[in-house]
């Protein structure tokens, strides 16, 4: 694996709209009891507070988006639709709601492990999808709130490889019931592993 440095508060405790593109081609590395699974981010949406009805903050601060809050740098963990958990990079300032979801990534090490944890997956090397994503780095709610900044943290942000900008496309996120249209979705243009859009509309959590 590459000795890539691991992201600083500086770069996160930023509005997530401009953290999210930034995001792109960072790496997540988690390490459990089954070894070591890193991957590179692809595509992430962007979530704000009480400005964005799309978002867990829209009405304030409860015991479910409490790390939403902040700082900077810590991982965000919710459980969707009684069956999947999803998993996000906070944001914005401390004090001051944002995050980013992080939707699909390319497997950069660990793929025996991905396979391991989806036996009956097509792909063990593009994850599309934040359940799939979450799924194949072994994550769920006892990672809600790690610092992603840590080295001794069991889950780490790195700085990877950067995606030049014309490379990024953005468009309305995935699935959410408010703010449909709003552009807030970047992805690398040409992965594979790239989500499939599908609007919302229906009243979902997010």
């Amino acid at each position: 694996m590459r000795p890539d440095r691991l992201v600083t508060a500086d770069e996160l405790a930023i509005d997530p709209v401009v953290a999210a593109p930034f995001l792109l081609g960072c790496e997540l590395e988690s390490t459990g009891e089954a070894g070591t699974v890193r991957v590179r981010l692809v595509e992430v949406e962007a979530y704000r507070g009480k400005d964005d009805p799309a978002s867990h903050c829209y009405r304030g601060r409860t015991p479910r988006n409490d790390v939403m809050w902040g700082p900077a740098g810590h991982l965000y963990v919710y459980f969707v639709y009684g069956m999947h958990f999803c998993a996000n990079v906070v944001c914005a300032g401390d004090g001051e709601p944002g995050a980013v979801l992080v939707r699909a990534a390319e497997v950069v090490h660990g793929a025996d492990i991905v396979r391991a944890r989806r036996p009956s997956a097509r792909s063990v090397t593009a994850l599309k999808g934040p359940a799939i994503l979450t799924s194949a780095l072994g994550l769920d709610r006892a990672h809600n709130g790690v610092d992603l900044l840590d080295p001794a943290s069991p889950v780490r942000l790195l700085t990877g490889e950067r995606v030049p900008p014309a490379r990024i496309r953005t468009g309305p996120r995935v699935g959410v019931a408010a703010a449909m249209d709003t552009p807030w979705r970047f992805w690398v243009d040409d992965s594979p592993a790239v989500s499939t859009y599908r609007r919302g509309g229906r009243v979902r959590p997010r």
